[in-house]
């Protein structure tokens, strides 16, 4: 049986890690709201351009901003995976790689990476990527600019991150960025009629088509934005679930470090008691 100070200092040093996982836990939590705040925010923001665009646009077709650009497209699809900046994702990174490389064809398509755990995973399999982007540190005003410019280089983007369905539940989502723009927009126009704009009944400056390019290029803009803000809450849902688990395997570690405190400490008291009474009965013979 170990010393009692031996399992004091375990004691002391489970106790340290139990406040540790408290306080990130606590700092998941607080991030976790807030990008909740922030995806609301760029939602409302995004209605109100939608509202805009569904009165302007001719046809259905969603043209990723370029309908006046003379820059050649690729005959390339562009494959964009969110993942986490530093290694503390659990499997999920590992979930969302494996998913992209089951669609993945490199004569067929490009990869773009967000964030240096996928880039650092991709390089490890001797998977080759075009270009690696930082995740954001910050919530709001995340400059995508750099991002929508790869994606109108190319026909189709289709975008592999994190989804945040619950505080417990994360999943692998795939969705092309064009999709993910007109889902957004076909909830935010349910039972909404809207005169339709004109060049008849308004005057654009410079022109129509101009206005509609940076509509679809705003609107990519933050459907980008919330795609990597999905993918954040996901992370942080993941590492609050983490820090719950170990929160509470260390608080049982420290309940069995004290109970074994208490026995070692017993069993010192009556090994001491006994040998006072084997001294005592000792002295009584030899009396």
């Amino acid at each position: 049986m170990r010393r009692p100070n031996d399992i004091e200092r375990d004691v002391k040093s489970i106790g340290t890690l139990v406040e540790l996982t408290s306080v990130f836990e606590g700092i998941a939590s607080m991030r976790i709201a807030q990008i909740k705040n922030q995806v609301l925010q760029a939602t409302e923001f995004f209605n109100d351009l939608w509202e805009i665009y569904s009165q302007l646009r001719v046809d259905n077709l969603f043209r990723f901003g370029r309908s006046q650009s003379d820059d050649e497209v690729l005959n390339k699809d562009l494959f964009i995976i969110i993942t986490a900046e530093g290694g503390f994702s659990g499997d999920i990174d590992q979930k969302l790689i494996k998913v992209m490389l089951d669609d993945y064809d490199k004569e067929k398509h490009d990869i773009l990476v967000i964030g240096h755990h996928g880039a650092m995973q991709l390089a490890q399999r001797g998977v080759k990527f075009i270009k690696y982007f930082k995740m954001p540190t910050k919530d709001k005003n995340i400059n995508v600019d750099p991002i929508i410019r790869y994606v109108q280089k190319y026909q189709k983007t289709k975008v592999y991150y994190q989804e945040y369905i619950s505080l417990m539940v994360q999943d692998v989502k795939r969705i092309e960025l064009s999709a993910a723009v007109q889902e957004q927009g076909k909830i935010s126009e349910e039972g909404e009629k809207h005169e339709i704009i004109t060049s008849d009944n308004t005057i654009f400056e410079p022109s129509m088509y101009k206005v509609i390019d940076h509509l679809e290029r705003s609107m990519l803009q933050i459907a980008m934005s919330q795609l990597i803000l999905d993918s954040k809450l996901a992370q942080y849902a993941s590492r609050f679930r983490a820090m719950t688990a170990s929160h509470e395997r260390a608080e049982e570690s420290q309940f069995d470090y004290r109970l074994e405190y208490n026995r070692s400490k017993r069993a010192i008291k009556d090994q001491r008691l006994k040998e006072i009474i084997n001294g005592l009965r000792k002295a009584k013979v030899e009396a």
